[in-house]
C-alpha cells in the first residue's frame, strides 16, 4: 500500500507495535473472546458453544474446519439468509480469491472489521518503511493496482476480489490521491488494458516525483514493464503531443490523463525515447524514474521467479515484500524491509484475527495445536484462523515456518501451500518442490540464448505410466533473436528438474516404473498471457492473479495444449 502522510508519529506508532508484540498472549486472548462474545448465538457456533464464548469450550467443541466444510453457510447468506448464520456483524458484501492457487475461486464474507485491519496493517507498513528508507514519503508512488466490475450474489450483495473491496474504500481512494502517480480514476478504469496504459502513462509524464515502483505481486510488475516495450512508442507520441491515445475510451481515464499531460511536451518524449530505444532494458526503472529508492511487489512463493527479472529492470533496487495478506484475514507484516527477498518473514498482528497452528508432521502424523505464542523456532505449521467476518478454526493451507520472534511475536517464512501439489501414485510432490525443481532447470538455461518467462505444472495420467509434465514459456535474451530450442539442452533440463524430487518420486519412476518419464511442454510466446486473460474471464482480478503452480482448469489447460510446440523427456531415470 501507499506511505501515508497522516500517519500517527513514528513514536506513537511504535508505541503500538511494541505494545502489540509484547502482549501477544493477552492481545490474542481478548481478541477470542470478543470474537466469541458477538457470535457465540449465530447458527454456526451455537451448535458447539451453546451461548457460551469461553476459550476451553471453543478449543474442545468447535472443529477445525476447510473452506468446503463453511461453503454451505457462505452460500445460504449470499442467497439472502440473515449474517447470523455465521455472523454477529452483518456481512454487507462478499470477496472472491483469485482461484488460481487452489482452483476453485472461494467465497468469503467481507464486513467492516476486515476493512479496519487492512487500514491498520496500511498504516504499520508505512511506518516501518519510513523507518528504514529516508525520504520515502517524500515522494510518490507509481502503483499498478485494478479493480474488477461488481457481481452480485443472488440476494444482491457486491461480490468482487478482495483487493477492489479495500481499493474502492474512503481510506483507499483518499490514500491514493494523495501519494500514488494514477488517478483513482485509473484504477478503476473497469478495461484492464486502458488502465494499464494510463498508468504508466502517468507515471511517465510525473517520472521525477516517483520513489518507489509497486503492485501485488511480482508478475504484475514484469507484466507491466513488458506491456511498457509494447507500447512505449505510443506512450511517447501522447506526450509529445500533449494528446491521449483515440482508443482510451473510459471518458473518466482520458479527463484525469489528458489534465496530467498538460500538454505538449517534446523534451520528455525524447527522453523515454532514448532509453526505451536501447538494446538492452537493464535497469530501464531507474533510468525512466530516477529517483525511485526501492521495487515493493509479494516475491515470496511463486513470485520468486520473477526476482532475477525485477533486478535486472531495477539495478538491483531493494525489493521490499512487505504485507502477509489473504481473502480470509489479514495475518502480519515484515518487519525487516530491506532483507533479501528469499529471507522475507512476516510478524503475525495478535490483533488481526486469533491464530492457532497446527503442527506439520510428516513422520508421526500427530495432530498438535497450539496458540500464536507457544510455536516453536524451527518448526512448520499451518495457519487456523478465527475471525469477526464468520470464519472460525479455518484452515489457511498455507504451511508456514518459524524463523524467529520480534519480542513475543512470532515471524513466519512462507513455505508452500497444502493444496499446491502434484501426484500420480502415491507420492506427493510438494509447491515448494515444485518451485526448487524450476529453479533448478533455470540454471540449465543460464549458459543458452534462453531465459524462462513463465511456467506450470500437470500431472498427466492419460498416459501409462502417468508422468509430470512442465509447461515453460520461453524467449531469446536478446529481443532481436530467433527463439531456438537445443534438444540436448531441453532434455537436460528434464533431467535436472527430476533429479530435485524426493526419494518417493524417484524411487517409483526409477526402481518400480510407476511414474513416467518428466516431459517439458514448449509453449509460444504470449500462451500465459492467454491463460491469464482466461481466468480474468472467469472472475479473477489482475491484482491478484497469479499463474498456478498446478493447473486443475480443463479449459487453460485447453489453451496451454494449443500452443504447445515442441515437446522433451528425461533420456534416462533420477538417481535413485
Amino acid at each position: 500500500m501507499s506511505l501515508s502522510s497522516d500517519l500517527k508519529s513514528l513514536d506513537e506508532m511504535k508505541k503500538v507495535l511494541e505494545d502489540l508484540t509484547l502482549n501477544v498472549k493477552q492481545v490474542q486472548d481478548d481478541l477470542l473472546e470478543e470474537i466469541l462474545a458477538h457470535n457465540a448465538n449465530t447458527e454456526y457456533l451455537q451448535r458447539f458453544l451453546h451461548g457460551r464464548s469461553d476459550k476451553e469450550l471453543f478449543k474442545k467443541n468447535v472443529p477445525i474446519v476447510t473452506y468446503k466444510d463453511v461453503e454451505p453457510y457462505i452460500e445460504r447468506v449470499a442467497n439472502g439468509e440473515p449474517s447470523d448464520v455465521i455472523s454477529a456483524y452483518p456481512i454487507t458484501r462478499f470477496t472472491f480469491s483469485s482461484g488460481t492457487s487452489g482452483g476453485k475461486r472461494k467465497l468469503l464474507p467481507f464486513n467492516m472489521k476486515y476493512l479496519e485491519n487492512i487500514i491498520f496493517i496500511s498504516k504499520l507498513h508505512s511506518f516501518v518503511i519510513c523507518r528504514h528508507i529516508n525520504d520515502a514519503e517524500q515522494g510518490k508512488v507509481l502503483r499498478f493496482d485494478f479493480i474488477k466490475p461488481e457481481s452480485t450474489t443472488p440476494s444482491g450483495l457486491p461480490a468482487v476480489p478482495v483487493s477492489t473491496n479495500v481499493l474502492k474504500s474512503d481510506y483507499f481512494r483518499n490514500l491514493a490521491s494523495k501519494h500514488h502517480t494514477s488517478p483513482n480514476e485509473i484504477t478503476f478504469c473497469g478495461d484492464s488494458k486502458q488502465s494499464m496504459y494510463c498508468h504508466l502513462l502517468s507515471g511517465l509524464v510525473q517520472r521525477k516525483d516517483v520513489v518507489s515502483v509497486s503492485a501485488a505481486f511480482a508478475s504484475a510488475l514484469v507484466r507491466a514493464i513488458d506491456f511498457l516495450k509494447e507500447y512505449w512508442k505510443e506512450l511517447c507520441s501522447n506526450i509529445r503531443l500533449g494528446q491521449v491515445s483515440e482508443w482510451i475510451e473510459d471518458i473518466s481515464c482520458r479527463n484525469c490523463v489528458s489534465e496530467i499531460l498538460g500538454g505538449p511536451n517534446p523534451e520528455l518524449a525524447n527522453l523515454i525515447e532514448k532509453e526505451c530505444n536501447q538494446i538492452s532494458w537493464e535497469g530501464i526503472i531507474t533510468r525512466l524514474w530516477p529517483k525511485t529508492k526501492f521495487i515493493e511487489c509479494i516475491v515470496t512463493g511463486q513470485m520468486t521467479q520473477y526476482i532475477s527479472t525485477l533486478e535486472f529492470y531495477s539495478n538491483k533496487l531493494p525489493i521490499i515484500c512487505m504485507n502477509y495478506l489473504s481473502s480470509e484475514t489479514a495475518l502480519g507484516i515484515n518487519l525487516n524491509p530491506l532483507c533479501k527477498p528469499q529471507d522475507v518473514s512476516y510478524t503475525f498482528m495478535p490483533n488481526m484475527a486469533y491464530f492457532e497452528f497446527l503442527l506439520v508432521d510428516e513422520v508421526n502424523k500427530v495432530e498438535i495445536i497450539v496458540d500464536l505464542v507457544d510455536v516453536k523456532l524451527g518448526c512448520y505449521y499451518e495457519a487456523l484462523v478465527t475471525s469477526f467476518t464468520g470464519l472460525y478454526r479455518y484452515r489457511m493451507e498455507d504451511v508456514l515456518l518459524v524463523t524467529g520472534f520480534y519480542n513475543n511475536a512470532p515471524q513466519f517464512r512462507f513455505i508452500h501451500r497444502n493444496d499446491v501439489a502434484l501426484s500420480i501414485d502415491v507420492e506427493t510432490t510438494t509447491e515448494e518442490e515444485l518451485l526448487k525443481a524450476v529453479a533448478n532447470g533455470k540454471m540449465v538455461l543460464e549458459s543458452s540464448d534462453l531465459t524462462l518467462t513463465d511456467f506450470t505444472w500437470y500431472a498427466d495420467i492419460s498416459t501409462v505410466p502417468g508422468h509430470y509434465v512442465l509447461y515453460w514459456e520461453l524467449k531469446a535474451k536478446k529481443k532481436s533473436t530467433i527463439l531456438e530450442l537445443d534438444e540436448k539442452l531441453l532434455t537436460e533440463c528434464c533431467c535436472t528438474v527430476e533429479e530435485t524430487f524426493d526419494f518417493l518420486y524417484r524411487k517409483f519412476r526409477s526402481k518400480d516404473g510407476l511414474i513416467g518419464a518428466l516431459e517439458i511442454r514448449v509453449v509460444q510466446p504470449g500462451t500465459f498471457d492467454s491463460v491469464m486473460n482466461f481466468f480474468i474471464s472467469e472472475g479473477s482480478s489482475l491484482v491478484q492473479y497469479k499463474t498456478p503452480i498446478c493447473m486443475r482448469s480443463i479449459h487453460a489447460l485447453a489453451i496451454l495444449e494449443d500452443k504447445v510446440f515442441a515437446r522433451f523427456f528425461s533420456d534416462k531415470p533420477p538417481p535413485f
